[in-house]
């Protein structure tokens, strides 16, 4: 919950817009200042004080005791103009709500933590438990020095400016191992614990179990990502409670899936009690993994719970980006994002030219010319199969004509893939004509480097007979100059010459430049690769000066 305080009535106003927006994450804290303060900060896990920053430090000040406990507080000014991320910026979250109250108020969000400013992931960011001499590794990065990487278990990163060797040092460990001088460990959720138990177990015996299991074989419980069990034990009391004590979700799998995986260690006593001859090693292995503990019982007599531990490689992340038309405010925020948060990035040269200031300092450039995109699919992925958070980048919506689709081809299911919508060249040209695809469209591109012609003439025919407005994409090249004009003359055969059509060539860029003309009248000759054609159908018509295709709501017909 976001607490809510203010003292004046431009403040009050401020925070009841805010409270508005967010009605289901926000309460307001009425009443004197220093009480309201008081009580939020001791009720809610982050604050916005529409108060001076001053006011606020003398009475947060008291109230401080640990970073990684403190919410994150924020300050907003009477005018509204700043959100300022006064306290808990990376553990209490100041920062990232700075920015979402900055973006809800149309303030500008005010955040000084050194890596944030420099442009650096903060450790204690990363998702992932973090401990050691995290201020001094952190201080080498924000100097240049030399920062080691050393990764015990693959896990996908965001990137860091980090070297083969270093004085200082950065760890990615599962292994019950201390944190050396210059050194900070991060701790990936590699680990699984399979949990079987007889009616009643008591929780300590389950977690005295998983715990001695964990400590005996080096590893650590910080590296826990959950416990995992068959379906009819999914309310065992000893099972739930263990599992909210070490916080992690609880698992749970059908006994006949359970039966079907292979473990080293079956036997008939849970085949006859849950219908699967292993409980604890085949929940552990049941998502695939390296059985690190086989099954073992508790120490108890009679032994009331088993378990076994599996560490699960780290998957590797393929986020592919759509950059939108070309316009940087046409780049949408989760894209923004996700080119931050890779450690790799993938794509056309000119495209990687466009985003290159975005990139975190540490991101490896992994770019090519036109003509390569079947290779840049293989190379993304390739490099997500290698544990790395990886972005594969395309113009407008990376789904349409650009890089999903050979990505996805070459993708299995060892790796995360997430696609990021972006704004097509259909929809900017749409939006700079008019609304020439109010009503049924289709894109079709007419380049026969992949699509056999024969293949395009007959879905040309097709829109045309249906009636549907055309979008063209890669229209006319050099060496490719004569389908443009017999795509036009397969839609004149089904529509008049003074159909609408709108050319837009480089919408949303610099250079942007846009026509309305007829289909009678198109040269073909004025059209090129950077530029997109519109066909309207027989609905179409141009209203002062714009290209409309009605919706066609049938109020519109009626007598008024």
């Amino acid at each position: 919950m976001i607490g809510l305080i203010s003292a004046t009535a431009a403040g009050a106003a401020a925070r009841d817009r805010l409270a508005a927006a967010w009605p289901d994450r926000t309460r307001v804290y009425e009443g004197p200042v220093g009480d309201a303060v008081r009580t939020a900060f001791a009720q809610c896990e982050q604050l916005v004080c529409f108060l001076a920053t001053g006011a606020v430090v003398r009475l947060v000040a008291p109230l401080l005791d640990d970073k990684a406990r403190d919410p994150g507080v924020v300050c907003v000014d009477e005018g509204g103009r700043f959100a300022v991320s006064l306290v808990g910026g990376h553990g209490g979250g100041a920062n990232d709500l700075a920015r979402e109250v900055a973006e809800a108020l149309g303030a500008e969000p005010v955040v000084t933590t050194a890596t944030d400013a420099a442009g650096l992931p903060g450790l204690d960011t990363l998702g992932l438990p973090v401990e050691g001499d995290v201020a001094a590794v952190s201080r080498a990065l924000l100097d240049g020095e030399a920062v080691a990487l050393r990764t015990d278990v693959p896990w996908p990163l965001p990137p860091l400016p980090v070297a083969d060797e270093g004085a200082y040092r950065i760890r990615l460990t599962d292994r019950l191992v201390e944190a050396g001088r210059r050194e900070a460990i991060l701790r990936p959720p590699t680990l699984v614990v399979g949990v079987g138990a007889s009616k009643g177990a008591p929780v300590g015996e389950v977690l005295a179990l998983v715990e001695g299991a964990l400590r005996d074989a080096g590893l650590s419980a910080a590296s826990l990502a959950e416990l995992a069990t068959v379906d009819a034990k999914s309310e065992e009391p000893g099972i739930v409670e263990a599992a909210r004590r070490l916080d992690v979700p609880l698992v749970t799998y059908a006994a006949e899936e359970l039966a079907r995986v292979e473990v080293p260690n079956p036997s008939d006593a849970p085949l006859a009690a849950v219908g699967t001859p292993s409980v604890a090693e085949a929940a552990a292995l049941r998502r695939g993994g390296e059985l690190l503990v086989p099954k073992r019982k508790s120490a108890a007599s009679p032994a009331m719970a088993t378990c076994a531990v599996v560490r699960r490689p780290g998957r590797g992340r393929l986020a592919v980006v759509g950059l939108g038309p070309g316009a940087r405010d046409l780049l949408t925020p989760r894209a923004k994002a996700e080119l931050r948060g890779a450690s790799v990035l993938v794509g056309l040269d000119q495209y990687v030219d466009q985003i290159r200031d975005l990139l975190r300092p540490g991101t490896r450039i992994l770019e090519s010319g036109l003509g390569a995109e079947e290779e840049r699919a293989r190379t993304a992925v390739e490099e997500a199969r290698r544990g790395q958070a990886v972005a594969l980048i395309g113009s407008g919506d990376a789904g349409v004509y650009a890089m999903a689709s050979p990505a996805l081809a070459e993708a299995s299911d060892d790796i995360d893939v997430v696609g990021v919508p972006g704004v097509t060249a259909a929809l900017a040209a749409g939006a700079i004509l008019g609304a020439p695809l109010g009503h049924d469209h289709v894109s079709i591109s007419l380049s026969d480097l992949h699509t056999p012609w024969e293949v395009i003439e007959r879905r040309v025919r097709a829109a045309a007979e249906a009636d549907l407005v055309v979008t063209f994409y890669n229209p006319r090249s050099r060496g490719r100059d004569w389908q443009l004009p017999k795509a036009l003359a397969i839609l004149a055969e089904h529509r008049e010459p003074t159909t609408p059509v709108g050319v837009v060539r480089n919408a949303s860029r610099a250079d942007e430049s846009s026509r309305l003309t007829t289909l009678a009248a198109l040269d073909p000759a004025t059209v090129d690769m950077m530029t997109v054609v519109t066909v309207g159908n027989t609905a179409t018509r141009e209203i002062a000066g714009r290209m409309v295709t009605p919706r066609g709501y049938r109020w519109q017909e009626e007598p008024r």
